[in-house]
C-alpha cells in the first residue's frame, strides 16, 4: 500500500464502521439471537454475525484479492500474511454487548505481508473511532493523540483478564500488586483505547489474532509494546498470552516473570 492508498483504504473504512454501529444501535430494539460457543460464557449473536458478514461483503468489494480473517468465520480459511489481509472482530465484548449493551468495540486490522497497516477500533456506544498506523499517526475521530507516557508498572492502571487473575495464572495477582490497581473491561478493543488514551500502563489476557490485531498497529504506532507475556513477538494467525504496555511496564513485568 501507498499513502494514496492508505488514504483511500482509510476513509472507505471509516464509512463501513459508521454505517455498521448504526446498525448495531437500531438493532437494541430487537430480541437478539444469542448462542454460546466454546461456553456458557463466549456467547455470539446475530449482530455479530450480521456485521461481520456486511463487513467482509465490504471489503470484497473494495478489495477482492484480499484476504480476509473473521471470528465468526466469514472470511478466508488463512495459513499466513502474504499479501494484504484484514482481520475482523465484529463485536469484541459480546458479553458486554448482551448483558450491558456498552463497553464493547468493532475491530478492523489491515496488514500487507506481515506488516501493520492501519487499525481501526470503533467504541461503539461513546461513537469515537480510533484509526491509524504508522505512516499517519493514530486519530480518535478526527483528534491526533500524543504518544502516552511511558509510565512505569507501579505508577498505572493493568488491564486483565478476569479468570487469568482470579486464576493466578503466570502469577498475575502478584503482577497487580505492584501497579496502581486492575481494571476488567471484559472488551480487549476497550482496553486498547485505555491504554492508548494514557488510561491504563498495560493489559494482559490471552488473546486471539481478531482481538490484538488493530490495537497492536495503533499500539505500536505510539510507542506501546505488544507481545507475549514473556516478551516474545506475536504470531499473528495463533491465539497467545498477550501483554500490551508501555515499555517501561513491561519491563517491570518481565523483571517480576523472571524472578519467580
Amino acid at each position: 500500500m501507498d499513502s494514496l492508498n492508505i488514504d483511500e483504504v482509510n476513509c472507505q473504512v471509516k464509512g463501513w464502521l459508521k454505517e455498521a454501529r448504526e446498525n448495531i444501535i437500531h438493532a437494541f430494539g430487537n430480541p437478539l439471537s444469542v448462542e454460546t460457543k466454546s461456553s456458557r460464557v463466549d456467547l455470539v449473536t446475530n449482530m455479530d454475525k450480521q456485521t461481520e458478514k456486511f463487513l467482509v461483503n465490504k471489503i470484497r468489494e473494495f478489495d477482492p484479492n484480499a484476504k480476509i480473517l473473521g471470528e465468526e468465520g466469514f472470511g478466508d480459511n488463512i495459513t499466513n500474511l502474504d499479501g494484504t489481509v484484514w482481520i475482523v472482530d465484529p463485536i469484541d465484548g459480546t458479553m458486554n454487548f448482551v448483558k450491558q449493551k456498552d463497553h464493547f468495540a468493532i475491530m478492523i486490522g489491515i496488514y500487507e505481508n506481515g506488516i501493520g497497516k492501519l487499525g481501526f477500533i470503533m467504541d461503539v456506544m461513546n461513537d469515537v473511532l480510533y484509526s491509524g498506523g504508522p505512516e499517519n499517526g493514530v486519530f480518535a475521530n478526527e483528534n491526533k493523540l500524543d504518544k502516552p507516557e511511558n509510565t512505569s508498572l507501579k505508577d498505572g492502571l493493568l488491564g486483565c483478564s478476569s479468570p487469568m487473575l482470579m486464576m493466578d495464572y503466570n502469577h498475575l495477582q502478584t503482577i497487580v500488586k505492584h501497579s496502581s490497581g486492575a481494571r476488567v473491561y471484559g472488551s480487549a478493543g476497550i482496553e486498547f483505547i485505555h491504554i492508548l488514551r494514557g488510561q491504563e500502563i498495560g493489559y494482559i489476557s490471552h488473546l486471539k489474532p481478531w482481538d490484538f490485531a488493530a490495537g497492536k498497529i495503533l499500539a505500536e504506532t505510539l510507542g506501546i509494546t505488544v507481545k507475549t507475556i514473556d516478551g516474545s513477538e506475536l504470531d499473528m494467525l495463533q491465539s497467545a498470552n498477550v501483554l500490551i504496555a508501555t515499555e517501561n511496564a513491561q519491563e517491570d513485568i518481565l523483571k517480576l516473570l523472571n524472578s519467580f
